[in-house]
């Protein structure tokens, strides 16, 4: 049986031709994606940048840390400490002492990423004058980069400066530096220093100073801003990688199984030959299966190669669109090779598993007897599975949205459930493809002439090869609109919370992340006709289960004045209940009952017991809690929400809002303008995964249709031969099959339509129960391009084949053998 397998493979290449292609392609994704894995594992730490060139750092406490039964539990403090004055005094006595401060700032023709710093911390970078002089008066300045030159004047948030030097950028920053009393002026809590001295003796000079680190050597870099941005940029980019890793996988077994089972349902008048000719069932099945590893052991070895090329242009582009670090780089790695090829292997019998036994099944005369009609489009086997995976996608979906619907709004849960309920339909397709092919050529056949009538019944009667060109379409379309309909929904279901939380007419916003200092305040609450609720950025912690330390976000506001401008999505309490003693939390909480204590940590790390005032539904997992003030010490107030007063003109508030705050630079919006600019938007990285799993998909469909559109077309020649001597002409004939390709390719973005829909659906029940009522977003443009794509892919292929067909006189090819 392996030399007939070898034989068949010769002589019906177009068969396998895309079965080994999509097989080739997936092996390749493979090994890309664990070149990069294995790559992003073995990172080095990221180098200090700032600080390469100081002798020691001195960092205050910006952490807190509690113990456990299972260990220490560490979370990033919202208000980080500075070091403590005791211990700078100590410090002084031991050498040069240099405070350190970062703050953000806007100029105009300016990077958008701008920090300010002392001139002072410029040498420990180190940066170098290329031009000018050192700053020496407060409205001096030399920055980074070329985007400025020595005796420009440049409006900034803090007021105009002058340019006086540029140094070279080192790529890390874009820096301004400021004289260090006016640094000190426009930030002047400073949270770090460096001290020109022995470590050991700066060690014992801090030493009882709570959370005072000092940093030396590599430690440095934990001085730099966001330190953990490496890991955290190449944690993201894995998880796109292991996403499309996950769909790569799905997809290829999909588009094989099916290219499989198509070949097996063209060939079973060449079984039943061989059958009669003397083959077992089990000779047949492994005649299929040898087919199969041969395809699979040429598919993968052809893909480890491209794998191999295609990973470094992949860290390339990975870098070039800030999904990674700058250094990252492929490799030397051997595992993920034999992972790939491995894989392929595994695939490809997979796929072709359910093709062998229906080819083993097939009788001695079976097939010689059997028309070109598909009597029995499905065997039991496939309705079992399919009904017991749709069952399965159906109890699932139930149990989370009654146990924990938020579960339904997590990306792996939005992302792999779809793929339950693709096989499901999949798998059912020649159950509704009937039925469906007819409802759609109902109208095409009921006009003049027998082009639609042909179209409809060559669907109807070829359910096989409708369901199996169908297929891949329905994958793309499916994930298509349940991945970008999910995070549109997502996005649109926060955007509800913002607007329905909003009740201010006005909110006004700082410039810089310093917040609005005092004098602006007091010229904001002096506005007549205006209810002002000034808010700060926090955070407090609570370890739940004596285990787990974990962080919310918290607003600091005065609760009366809260209550004018807000409407909480309260589910027990009231607003009015806030005070010290108090915070109001969400149904996220362990402890989330009114009246009830909760110990926990402040945003400074302060240890404090509070009572629950008032509990939040859950909503989308964004509404954080509110504390007062007083527990959100140092907090800088980023935002000034202002409702009118009765009878108050909403365009002279405005004006006076204005005024008040233009010395500082800050920004009155509209409540609309708030809204807008607010809205939620999905991360980055996120949408490049989803887009680059798209493209998988597309590109899988695109082999699929064109390999299934030329086995399906090459299989009836006979078929359009007799058209051609019917009557028909040859631009009739492949107007025909353009036409059941456009149709078959409807057929298939319905089903995935339908899929789409089942699971924004499940999706938008769960945000009912959470008591967020929005929209379902569907991503009309991007199925529509999807389904065009498809349609040009299908045709073009099916129209071509037969066009070469039909080149021959049509009497020859009504005689023509199989």
């Amino acid at each position: 049986m392996l030399s007939t397998a070898l034989r068949t493979l010769r002589t019906r290449w177009v068969t396998f031709v895309g079965s080994f292609i999509a097989l080739s392609l997936g092996v390749a994704l493979i090994a890309v994606m664990g070149l990069a894995l294995a790559s992003s594992a073995d990172a080095p730490d990221r180098r200090p940048e700032r600080f390469a060139a100081a002798p020691v750092v001195v960092k205050g406490q910006d952490a807190l840390e509690v113990p456990t039964p299972i260990g220490d539990r560490t979370q990033k403090l919202a208000q980080p400490h500075g070091v403590p004055d005791a211990a700078v005094s100590k410090l002084r006595g031991l050498g040069t002492v240099v405070e350190d401060r970062s703050f953000a700032v806007r100029a105009e023709g300016g990077p958008a990423d701008l920090v300010g710093h002392p001139w002072s911390t410029a040498a420990f970078a180190p940066y170098h004058l290329a031009a000018g002089h050192a700053p020496e008066a407060a409205d001096e300045v030399v920055v980074s980069g070329d985007w400025a030159r020595p005796g420009n004047r440049v409006r900034t948030d803090g007021g105009t400066v002058r340019v006086v030097g540029t140094v070279t950028g080192l790529g890390f920053e874009d820096a301004v530096f400021y004289t260090d009393a006016r640094a000190a002026r426009l930030s002047p809590h400073s949270l770090q220093l460096v001290v020109a001295a022995d470590a050991a003796a700066v060690r014992a000079a801090v030493r009882g100073s709570a959370g005072v680190q000092v940093l030396t050597g590599n430690a440095r870099r934990y001085a730099d801003a966001d330190p953990d941005r490496d890991k955290e940029a190449l944690i993201a980019m894995n998880a796109m990688f292991g996403t499309a890793g996950g769909v790569t996988g799905f997809v290829s077994v999909f588009v094989v199984a099916s290219t499989f089972a198509f070949a097996v349902t063209q060939r079973r008048r060449e079984f039943g030959l061989l059958r009669t000719a003397g083959a077992t069932p089990a000779q047949i099945r492994r005649m299929v299966v040898a087919e199969a590893l041969a395809v699979g052991v040429l598919a993968s070895a052809v893909g480890c190669v491209l794998g191999s090329y295609g990973a470094p242009k992949l860290a390339r582009w990975a870098v070039d669109e800030n999904l990674a670090p700058r250094w990252f780089t492929i490799g030397d790695y051997t595992w993920p090779y034999h992972l790939a090829f491995w894989t392929g292997l595994v695939v490809s019998l997979c796929g072709v598993l359910a093709a062998s036994w229906r080819a083993g099944r097939t009788g001695p005369t079976e097939a010689l007897r059997e028309a070109s009609v598909d009597t029995r489009p499905m065997t039991s086997g496939r309705r079992l599975f399919g009904a017991a995976l749709l069952i399965t996608a159906a109890a699932t979906l139930a149990l989370a949205m009654v146990t924990n619907p938020g579960d339904l709004l997590q990306r792996k849960t939005y992302v792999s459930r779809p793929m339950l309920l693709i096989t499901a339909v999949a798998l059912l397709a020649p159950v509704v493809v009937r039925p469906m092919a007819r409802l759609i050529a109902w109208l095409p056949a009921q006009l003049p002439g027998a082009g639609g009538m042909l179209v409809r019944e060559n669907a109807v009667t070829g359910v096989r090869r409708t369901a199996a060109v169908a297929a891949p379409v329905l994958v793309t379309v499916a994930l298509a609109g349940s991945l970008l309909g999910a995070t549109a929904t997502l996005d649109e279901a926060k955007a509800t919370e913002v607007r329905e939380r909003t009740a201010a007419d006005f909110t006004v916003t700082p410039a810089g992340a310093t917040g609005f200092d005092e004098a602006t305040l007091r010229q904001l609450r002096a506005v007549p006709g205006a209810t002002v609720s000034a808010s700060s950025p926090s955070a407090v912690y609570v370890l739940e289960d004596g285990v787990a330390l974990i962080r919310s976000d918290a607003r600091a506001v005065d609760p009366a004045a809260l209550a004018a401008t807000a409407r909480l999505p309260l589910a027990a309490g009231k607003v009015s209940a806030l005070d010290d003693d108090s915070i109001i939390v969400n149904g996220e909480w362990e402890k989330h009952t009114v009246g009830e204590r909760v110990d926990l940590w402040l945003g400074d790390g302060t240890r404090k017991s509070l009572r629950i005032a008032a509990v939040m539904t859950v909503g989308t997992g964004d509404n954080g809690v509110y504390v007062t003030p007083r527990n959100a010490p140092a907090a800088p107030i980023d935002r000034v929400d202002v409702r009118l007063a009765d009878g108050a003109d909403a365009s002279t508030v405005a004006a006076a809002l204005r005024q008040a705050v233009r010395a500082s630079g800050g920004e009155v919006l509209t409540r609309d303008a708030w809204v807008r600019a607010s809205y939620p938007e999905t991360n980055r990285t996120t949408r490049m995964g989803f887009f680059l799993v798209l493209g998988i998909a597309l590109l899988y469909t695109g082999i699929s249709l064109a390999n299934t559109m030329v086995m399906a077309t090459s299989d009836r020649v006979r078929e359009l031969a007799v058209l051609r001597l019917a009557g028909a002409t040859t631009w009739q004939v492949l107007r025909l099959v353009g036409a059941e390709a456009l149709m078959v390719v409807v057929v298939g973005g319905l089903l995935g339509a339908l899929v789409a829909g089942l699971n924004l659906a499940g999706m938008w029940g769960a945000l009912g129960l959470l008591s967020v009522w929005t929209s379902i977003e569907i991503p009309w443009a991007t199925l529509g391009a999807v389904l065009g794509a498809c349609a040009v892919l299908a045709v073009i292929p099916a129209v071509a084949a037969a066009g070469l067909s039909l080149r021959r006189r049509a009497v020859e090819l009504a005689g023509v053998r199989e």
